[in-house]
């Protein structure tokens, strides 16, 4: 032991150092309250963990915009539990980077909704608040990870969202609730205030009810904020221009195994299940042609 403690002095001293600076924390610009846990037909498919209202600035380009969070980014003053319950009690003191840029372009977020727990689940069904249901089709899946995202925009409740991305937990969801969402470039858009899953994987990115309002949103969060170790060189651009630009010229590709291959498996994979189908194929002519019989379909 006593040999031990003196190899690790100095690592100890230093970190003892580092703990004992101060912390530049980014400043909180727009006034908030913690917000309220809405029930019953204020939140009739377990979207929303919680709600409360930060009006951003009075101008800019998203003026009259409200936006919920998925519930991995920061808002301080505000709880926020990742899905988990392990992370009930835990109330940020920051805002994420993206979350100040949005209030600054005059957005209004209206409070946090749902996700997986620890946003590890492409479905919408393992967050400690229980399930988030589909509003197109209450009783089923919203998706997921970012389920709550995906289903409040669905509903019409508000007019854009953020969600995150590891392995499909924006696309997921926007694809079973039909919204826009988008998967940004690796570093586009700060993680900064995020709760993280892995460095090279974390992504977080819009999901809209229209492509209009996911190219102003990404136009307004995308950039680098100077403390995110995923950015590197990153390069933006007014994403809004290409709603009305010149579409000649481009090239787009198609994947074949994407599509054609697949669309053939699942369709006969649905012939294998269809009752009717095992049936047929189940009956069996004996040589001679004798009465047939049926065995048992596999």
């Amino acid at each position: 032991m006593a040999f031990f403690l003196e190899t690790m002095g100095g690592s100890v001293a230093a970190y003892h150092a580092v703990e004992a600076m101060p912390d530049p924390m980014p400043a909180v610009k727009y006034p908030r309250t913690p917000g309220y846990r809405p029930e019953g037909q204020e939140n009739k498919f377990n979207a929303w963990y919680y709600k409360s209202e930060v009006q951003g600035a009075r101008s800019g380009k998203l003026r009259g915009k409200r936006i919920a969070l998925k519930d991995n980014v920061c808002l301080a003053g505000v709880p926020m539990m990742n899905g988990a319950s392990t992370l009930e009690a835990y109330v940020p003191d920051v805002d994420a980077t993206i979350v100040t840029r949005m209030l600054d372009a005059g957005g209004t977020i209206v409070g946090k909704v749902h996700c997986e727990y620890f946003c590890f689940s492409g479905g919408s069904h393992t967050s400690a608040a229980g399930p988030v249901q589909n509003p197109r089709k209450p009783g089923y899946s919203a998706g997921g990870s970012s389920s709550g995202s995906a289903a409040v925009v669905a509903a019409g409740e508000v007019d854009m969202a953020i969600g995150g991305d590891q392995g499909g937990s924006i696309r997921i969801p926007s694809a079973y609730c039909g919204v826009y969402g988008l998967k940004p470039t690796h570093g586009l858009v700060p993680y900064t205030g995020i709760f993280p899953i892995e460095l090279t994987l974390d992504h977080t990115g819009p999901m809209t009810a229209t492509v209009a309002d996911k190219a102003v949103l990404l136009e307004v969060i995308a950039g680098s904020d100077g403390l995110d170790p995923r950015q590197m060189n990153v390069t933006t651009a007014a994403y809004t221009n290409a709603l009305t630009g010149d579409a000649r010229g481009l090239k787009i590709a198609v994947v074949k195994e994407g599509s054609d291959d697949v669309q053939a498996a699942r369709r006969a994979g649905g012939r294998r299940l269809d009752p009717a189908t095992s049936r047929a194929s189940s009956t069996r002519t004996r040589p001679g042609g004798s009465a047939p019989t049926s065995s048992p379909t596999r």
